[in-house]
């Protein structure tokens, strides 16, 4: 979902590519990976003959489903794969079509293509901070020994080099950049947990089932059934937030800096205002204390989603729907900003 309906905010609060990661065409080529690795994964472990798991995925191939038809059944159900798979088992048709999602439930199916999706994010991200990094580090090396007057609680305390502060910034990013790859390990994982947890319909032959499908999809096996336990859920939540957070401390401070009588600081770019042209607002950095905000309120949110009642939640997963996908835009979006506000710093340091 984009973060606001208004077109020519898209570019200010938006992330094309991981909306385009999280959006609808991604959405559904996810669940068609999870359906044909679950066939072949059945006929892998001699639940269904592989003839029949070979033609689910010939005739599943390219499938598209009639997103008009899911958007009807899913006010009904509250849920968009029964529809899914009803107009799967169309495509497939004959006996085969029968087999289709044998055994798996609609979060199985939602929540593994949620970890398919996450993975060029996770991807993106890694490049984004790393590119970050080097401009945290470029800036050090031109600006790391130019003097510059700290400030306690706004106000004047004593003289440090721009480095001290530099340096605050970049470790603040790179210590959370450090758990992207927990986050990642705990994020990519298979659902296959059947109606109520206990994938009764597979028997003896789960976990080979498990094994099979998540070496297809590239994903783990967790120990522990993901249904109502949502912790990694609000692990990686509080990881996006953090890490808009130390993202909006650097645009706080930039922000502070280029302000007129301080002038710490000199940012090529600044924005314009319709009533005041000598002005040049400062609003890259305003917008990552905005995302940063933005996020530490979505985060509780997350925090409610994580009561699941019984075996599995309606209420609370539908909440992660609403809130989940923005924050990972949020953070994509910050993460943009501020690598476009480091390469426009021009000095750091007080005026001469």
């Amino acid at each position: 979902m984009p973060l606001t309906n208004l077109p020519y905010l898209d570019r200010l609060l938006g992330d094309e590519a991981v909306s385009r990661h999280l959006g609808l065409e991604a959405d559904l080529a996810a669940m068609l990976r999870f359906e044909v690795a679950l066939a072949r994964a059945e006929a892998s472990a001699g639940m269904l003959d592989a003839g029949t798991a070979e033609e689910i995925a010939r005739k599943a191939e390219g499938f598209i489903p009639d997103a008009d038809r899911m958007a009807v059944a899913t006010l009904k159900d509250g849920v968009p794969a029964p529809n899914y798979v009803q107009q799967l088992r169309e495509r497939v048709g004959g006996d085969a079509a029968a087999k289709v999602h044998f055994g798996a439930t609609t979060q199985d199916v939602v929540d593994t293509a949620l970890a398919l999706k996450l993975e060029p994010v996770f991807a993106l991200f890694e490049e984004r901070l790393a590119a970050i990094d080097n401009a945290f580090a470029d800036l050090l090396a031109r600006f790391g020994d130019t003097p510059l007057m700290a400030r306690s609680r706004m106000q004047a305390a004593i003289e440090i080099t721009s480095g001290a502060r530099i340096t605050v910034w970049r470790k603040s990013v790179s210590r959370v950049a450090l758990e992207l790859a927990e986050q990642r390990r705990q994020m990519m994982i298979l659902s296959l947990a059947g109606a109520a947890g206990t994938a009764e319909k597979f028997g003896d032959r789960i976990d080979a089932v498990r094994e099979t499908m998540a070496a297809e999809l590239g994903l783990a096996v967790p120990d522990y059934v993901p249904h109502a336990d949502r912790g990694r859920i609000a692990a990686f939540a509080g990881f996006l937030s953090r890490l808009t957070g130390a993202l909006g401390k650097f645009g706080q401070d930039v922000a502070l800096m280029v302000q007129n009588g301080i002038d710490q600081m000199a940012v090529s770019g600044g924005g314009g205002s319709s009533a005041m042209p000598h002005k040049h607002n400062p609003v890259r950095a305003e917008i990552l204390v905005t995302l940063a905000r933005y996020n530490a309120t979505q985060l509780s949110a997350i925090h409610h989603a994580l009561v699941h009642e019984q075996e599995r939640s309606g209420t609370a997963w539908t909440l992660e729907w609403l809130v989940l996908p923005q924050m990972i835009e949020a953070t994509g979006t910050a993460l943009n900003h501020a690598l476009s506000l480091l390469t426009s710093v021009e000095r750091i340091g007080d005026p001469a």
